[in-house]
């Protein structure tokens, strides 16, 4: 098909320097060549073409500077990032350069016209640019009756496909018809063909002017069949398009007719099937009267009427709902513990939480229950619970993923106004589960968003209100719908992205992150099996020991949760099941040894002791909204006037910690051995790392007054211990937030030692068992008991 756009840019190379380079002048009888790739230019046509490499850079410059003519060649093959002239075809079009632009983003652009074809006798040089000597090729001046006729053929074909062309531009019609040289039509055309490169290349190379028509004719032979045929589709459509309209006509004519004679309605059948569903349904009067009047609004409209599609379909929604409440099924609490315990390893209290929840639903089916809502790190089993609850109260489970929502009308549903409207995604939940009393994951309830339509947060509050919900009301519906029988169970990440009123209507659950052991437990107990099953293998063809499991997940996996433990468990059968397939072995074990040429080195290894080593280094307890970790304060003197330097990418609260750190070592000095004038002669600069990612919060206080006395007395922190806790100008230890997330880091992390604050004793019971029987407490009343217990003795001297 011919393109009615002139190609605008042709692809030489890839960005390169924007260098002036300075060659010799090129001899008189000398070309200035500049290869392209995938481009041929064609006498009478102007391209834009951009230039990187600096052969090309240079050439086209010495052409401008020398006001010189400039040989278009294309490459034979386009891959050849540096072409000599072997890489080049012979044929190739002498051009003006119009125009040469050197952008401010450093690329170089040739604006070109194609002037007369050339061919190579012989390339002179290839340095700093390509020159040949070369032959130019005369286009036959006289017009021979044969030569006439083909031009006259090749013209009306031009004509006819531009008439076929939508939006063809008047412009180029006029041009077409006022050429009068057939070897300027034939290049005219041959540009605007849709063909390959190599294509033209062939046409720039047929010298011949009747047999260069003859090619570009046959070639335009077959475009104008394909636009032909693509006008005719055109015109056929639009003729059934009409023919529809007059049948949808037609047909209200005939029931016209049918309803005089009293024949019977067309839709009788169908409305009646309708109608009876509506009755079997079991709807509230408000609803079953709504749907009857649409059921009468529908058997009144016309066939061909736009309008009775977007009824129907809402005819189909309100059927397809689960009005009638289903009888209620007695909970079973031993079962249900039974479930939760096969299911998720640990957890105690969340399960025992869960448990209680279940109880009450029992005695009090239809008392106002709590909507809970699952807090945690990503792959701590928040969804998988919520599936439990469901299998413990055997009802439907279905999940709704709110990450991302920023339109009210997505929890809603769009009014029946628009074209394509649907109910909200609590409906539509509700229709796939199938049951009004189904149990609703409303997951990542965390990561809704805030748009120009609307605050989702704000539409959830009546879903998730036990005094608002049984009555309902999606925009689509129009009608209430009763909630009040549906299990809400939320998910989320962060509770500080919740809005105040949504979350104050949700009992959260916290779940911490999983310790080394629980860990492994869950590996053994559920991922192992999992990923044997996806991998298809049977458990007496592959296994894993322990000690590999353990050194998967210290060594190649540092998370809160398993999914990255499962995720390298699956790794590992992969291999196996690849050792199998092809048949070298009918089991596998995987041991500690093999891992390594599985998984690659280790992923992650103990930096405590290795980053401990120095005065001034402490290693502090941060909270993550994916679980707890571990990070590193570090603290330097420079000579200088006392200043505090803070670097790390650290938040306003975090840096006022490290200005109340040092104001609190200066009042204590001289308690410390600390001499007045090393801190006043010297700049003090305080460094957290990992300083791409931002870092707030007062809990690092114990960390940084720790790191500032063991840089300044000399005395390194025990590689063991970790510590947190806000500190205050008087040395008070104040408590802070996530003790039980910073303490399973510790563990997790090889420490043996942890420093609190003691006013934080109250969360102990939260710690699991496993990292409290792993890790030492020390509760912190003051700063100076960080110190004692914290920093090692001076070396003897």
């Amino acid at each position: 098909m011919i393109s009615h756009h002139q190609p605008v840019r042709a692809a030489v190379d890839e960005a390169g320097s924007g260098t002036d380079t300075t060659a010799s002048p090129v001899p008189p009888d000398a070309l200035i060549i500049l290869p392209v790739r995938e481009t041929v230019l064609l006498p009478g046509t102007v391209f834009p073409i951009s230039i990187g490499r600096e052969r090309s850079i240079a050439a086209a410059q010495q052409a401008v500077r020398e006001e010189r003519q400039i040989g278009i060649l294309m490459q034979r093959d386009a891959a050849v990032a540096d072409p000599t002239g072997l890489d080049l075809h012979r044929m190739g079009t002498i051009a003006n350069v119009l125009r040469y632009v050197n952008a401010p983003d450093g690329t170089h652009h040739l604006v070109v016209q194609g002037e007369q074809r050339f061919r190579v006798d012989a390339f002179l040089r290839e340095r700093p640019f390509i020159t040949a000597r070369v032959q130019r090729i005369e286009e036959p001046e006289t017009l021979t009756p044969d030569l006439e006729a083909r031009f006259r053929h090749l013209k009306q074909q031009a004509l006819e496909a531009l008439e076929l062309l939508p939006q063809a531009p008047r412009e180029l019609i006029s041009t077409v018809q006022s050429i009068a040289a057939p070897g300027a039509l034939a290049d005219l055309v041959a540009a605007y063909l849709e063909i390959s490169a190599d294509a033209k290349q062939e046409l720039l190379e047929t010298v011949d002017l009747t047999a260069r028509i003859d090619k570009i004719a046959k070639l335009m032979a077959e475009r104008l069949e394909v636009l032909r045929l693509t006008h005719e589709i055109g015109q056929q459509t639009k003729a059934a398009f009409d023919q529809r309209q007059r049948e949808a006509v037609l047909r209200e004519q005939m029931a016209t007719i049918q309803r005089q004679l009293g024949e019977g309605e067309g839709r009788s059948a169908e409305v009646q099937e309708l109608s009876e569903k509506i009755t079997r349904a079991g709807m509230p009067a408000e609803v079953e009267e709504q749907a009857r009047r649409e059921l009468r609004r529908y058997e009144r409209m016309p066939e061909g009427a736009s309008e009775a599609g977007m009824v129907s379909t809402y005819l189909d929604w309100l059927l397809a709902l689960p009005w009638a409440l289903k009888d209620e099924k007695s909970i079973d609490i031993a079962e249900a513990r039974r479930i939760l315990d096969d299911d998720h390893f640990g957890l105690e209290k969340i399960k025992q939480r869960i448990v209680e929840y279940l109880a009450v639903r029992k005695l009090a089916p239809h008392g106002k229950a709590p909507i809970l809502c699952f807090a945690g790190p990503p792959g701590v089993g928040k969804t998988s619970l919520g599936q439990s609850i469901a299998r413990a109260m055997d009802r439907a489970f279905v999940r709704v993923s709110l990450g991302g929502v920023h339109d009210e009308a997505e929890i809603r549903g769009h009014r029946r106004t628009y074209v394509g409207a649907l109910p909200g995604t609590i409906i539509q939940g509700i229709r796939k589960a199938g049951a009004r009393d189904c149990v609703m994951m409303l997951d990542e309830i965390d990561k809704m968003g805030q748009g120009i339509q609307g605050d989702p947060s704000a539409a959830m509050l009546e879903v998730l209100d036990p005094e608002q919900n049984a009555t309902f009301r999606d925009n689509y519906l129009g009608v209430p719908f009763d909630l009040s029988r549906v299990v809400f169970i939320a998910t989320a990440n962060m509770l500080d992205t919740i809005r105040g009123p949504l979350r104050d209507r949700m009992e959260i659950i916290t779940l911490a992150g999983y310790t080394d052991d629980e860990k492994l437990q869950i590996a053994r107990r559920y991922l192992v099996k999992r990923q044997l099953d996806a991998n298809g293998l049977a458990p007496e063809q592959a296994e894993i020991d322990d000690e590999a499991l353990r050194q998967v997940i210290h060594a190649y996996t540092r998370e809160a949760g398993v999914r990255g433990l499962e995720r390298e468990i699956g790794r590992v059968m992969r291999s196996a099941a690849v050792r199998i397939a092809e048949g070298s072995t009918t089991h596998v074990r995987i041991a500690l040894e093999d891992l390594t040429p599985i998984l690659g080195a280790a992923h992650f290894e103990s930096e405590v002791a290795m980053r401990t080593s120095v005065p001034g280094v402490a290693t502090g307890l941060a909270w993550t909204p994916v679980g707890g970790d571990i990070l590193f304060i570090e603290a330097a003197r420079s000579p200088g006037r006392g200043t505090l330097i803070l670097t790390g990418q650290l938040g306003d609260v975090m840096r006022e910690s490290a200005q109340a750190a040092l104001t609190l070592v200066k009042s204590r000095a001289a308690s410390f051995g600390i001499a007045a004038e090393v801190l006043e002669k010297h700049d003090i600069h305080i460094h957290v790392p990992a300083g791409a990612t931002p870092k707030d919060g007062p809990s690092a206080g114990v960390a940084m007054f720790t790191a500032l006395v063991s840089l300044l007395t000399g005395r390194t922190v025990r590689s063991d211990t970790a510590m947190t806790g806000e500190i205050s100008l008087r040395g008070l230890v104040l408590p802070v937030g996530g003790i039980k997330e910073k303490v399973i880091a510790a563990a997790r992390a090889g420490l043996t030692r942890v420093m609190l604050p003691a006013r934080n004793k109250r969360d102990y019971d939260d710690i699991p068992e496993d990292a409290r029987k792993r890790l030492e407490f020390i509760w912190l009343e003051r700063v100076d008991e960080a110190i004692v217990a914290a920093l090692e003795p001076l070396p003897a001297s």
